[in-house]
């Protein structure tokens, strides 16, 4: 996601302009996400990168520099699980019914 800059902190103009961009950029994203969710192949990817974020999973390691690494991965997957929530709570429901048969079917 690109940073809307804005050349002049004082003008009030740039950073309304800035604001919208940013925004628009977001409405787009969240869209983006609405039509990945639409389809079972999305949800299944979407699932997918949850579960190798390890949102569900303790992050606890001997080592710091492997702790950070983990939640690191596990940040990136809780801002998706977030934006998931935010266009379409049933997708998630939808999402875990269909990995467990998924999972019964050996898939």
């Amino acid at each position: 996601m690109a940073e809307d800059h804005v050349g002049k902190a004082a003008d009030p103009a740039q950073i309304k302009k800035a604001g919208e961009r940013a925004k628009l950029t977001r409405q787009t994203e969240l869209r983006d996400l609405l039509h990945v969710l639409d389809e079972r192949p999305g949800r299944r990817f979407v699932w997918r990168f949850l579960s190798e974020c390890g949102i569900y999973k303790s992050s606890f390691h001997p080592s710091g520099s492997t702790v950070y690494f983990l939640e690191g991965r596990r940040d990136v997957g809780l801002k998706l699980l977030a934006d998931v929530m935010e266009v379409n709570p049933e997708a998630y429901l939808q999402m875990a019914k269909e990995a467990r048969a998924d999972e019964e079917k050996g898939a």
